[in-house]
């Protein structure tokens, strides 16, 4: 599992790079503040409930929650999965928030 910091995200999300973007959080998490992307509770992603990233597989995809301890899950999770290329957002929303304004 890679990781990626706030900052080297905004900046690729700035640069308008095409990005695959997975929120592992809760719902109610997601509609409160989310930096966009695809909503998939770690629960789904325990479950095997990917139907809307099974075509990623060899494609990056960047997973986050708040402080990226659920992400990080998620990640090891999805390399099990045979996901080739899962990078883990450092620190999550929580360091979003401080760094990004």
């Amino acid at each position: 599992m890679q990781n990626i910091t706030a900052e080297e995200l905004k900046q690729r999300m700035d640069n308008g790079e095409a990005l695959n973007i997975v929120d592992v959080r809760e719902p109610h998490e997601h509609a409160e503040f989310n930096i966009g992307g695809i909503l998939i509770p770690l629960g789904d992603v325990r479950a095997m409930q990917i139907d809307e990233i099974e075509d990623l597989k060899d494609k990056e995809v960047i997973v986050y929650c708040k402080s990226g301890n659920r992400s990080g899950q998620a990640a090891m999770l999805l390399e099990t999965m045979g996901f080739s290329n899962v990078v883990n957002l450092q620190g999550g929303m929580m360091r979003w928030r401080e760094v990004i304004k």
